[in-house]
């Protein structure tokens, strides 16, 4: 039995090393994602709060008033002519505080945010009393509301990369492409026909999710509902795609586990799921309208909670649509029945 057990320890090592693309991406991409973390949160402690302040210079001068000296908080320069813009964003947690300094000097923040009644407290003991506290439009937005869109989108990049990605490399190392090759079928069907399955799945999953979490929650819905239904069904046939060009020719579940990494988290990291780009480095807010996923976060929030109509979020569709288009391309391309 020791014999045994040895012996397949032995062959599923040298399995493993003999496949080069493997064993490199193994080693690589932990390296790769150090260094891409390193890059975007490095440097001095991340701040804990987001403000933007009007009046106060370009960069923000902390001599303008006291409370600009407050450590861990991130203070960056706004135009005058995008005051109510900004409100909007406070009221959607995209800000945690909006101040004015130009006469007469006012503050906003969200009643709902807790990080926005912490900076409240710490603006009046920095010698903010006469500042007048601003009103934000609207019903406060909760954290949850904001957080929703992107957990949702999250789940559904996941499903799409690994539910199509991580499959279809799979059935390439089994041989089962192999022995669908023989048959009359072309690259491009069974990438539409793999394509059509996950996504009746991932959208019937992801109904559920959301009609379970509105029942237990209560989330905000101020648009329309079949308009999220177009934006989600874009958002997941373009992740869906995606996933494709990495199975068109990954031919080992290792390396396909390492490159759909490499694309999830950065995504899951830059797209606005947890927190938002506001105020970050141009640079930054840049790469992340790369992924699918920051324009389906986007435009479900904006669907969701601000009511967005067709006009509002056509950028938004028309770039899944590009990028769907584009990975199909690809994939179709690329694709290769054997593994040899």
């Amino acid at each position: 039995m020791l014999r045994r057990y040895l012996a397949l320890t032995h062959a599923r090592n040298m399995e493993f090393l003999r496949d080069r693309a493997s064993l490199g991406w193994n080693l690589l991409f932990p390296l790769v994602m150090v260094a891409g973390l390193a890059i975007i949160f490095g440097g001095p402690p991340r701040p804990l709060f987001k403000v933007a302040v009007i009046g106060a210079g370009d960069p923000v001068q902390v001599d303008a008033h006291p409370f600009l000296g407050t450590r861990y908080a991130e203070f960056y320069a706004l135009p005058a002519t995008e005051r109510d813009a900004a409100v909007a964003k406070v009221g959607r947690h995209r800000l945690d505080m909006l101040l004015d300094l130009q006469p007469p000097p006012r503050y906003w923040v969200n009643p709902e945010s807790p990080k926005g009644y912490v900076l409240e407290r710490l603006l009046r003991a920095a010698g903010g009393a006469t500042l007048e506290p601003g009103a934000v439009p609207g019903r406060p937005i909760r954290y949850i509301d904001f957080l929703l869109p992107g957990i949702l989108g999250m789940n559904m990049m996941f499903s799409c990369l690994w539910g199509v990605g991580y499959v279809v490399v799979r059935y390439r190392k089994s041989g089962f492409l192999k022995r669908l090759n023989a048959t009359p079928v072309r690259p491009i069907e069974f990438i539409l026909a793999q394509l059509s399955s996950r996504l009746l799945l991932i959208m019937g999953i992801t109904l559920a999710v959301y009609v379970g979490t509105d029942w237990v929650i209560g989330f905000r819905m101020e648009g329309s509902h079949a308009l999220l239904a177009l934006m989600a069904t874009l958002g997941a046939l373009s992740m869906i795609a995606m996933g494709f060009v990495v199975a068109a020719f990954v031919t080992s579940e290792e390396l396909a586990g390492g490159i759909l990494n490499f694309l999830s988290w950065p995504m899951m990291l830059l797209s606005g799921v947890w927190f938002s780009m506001e105020g970050s480095q141009p640079w930054l807010q840049q790469l992340a309208q790369v992924f699918p996923l920051t324009h389906l976060v986007g435009g479900a929030r904006a669907i969701m909670l601000d009511g967005a109509g067709m006009a509002d979020v056509t950028p938004q569709l028309l770039t899944l649509a590009v990028m769907t288009l584009a990975f199909l391309g690809i994939g179709a391309r690329i694709f290769r029945w054997r593994a040899d």
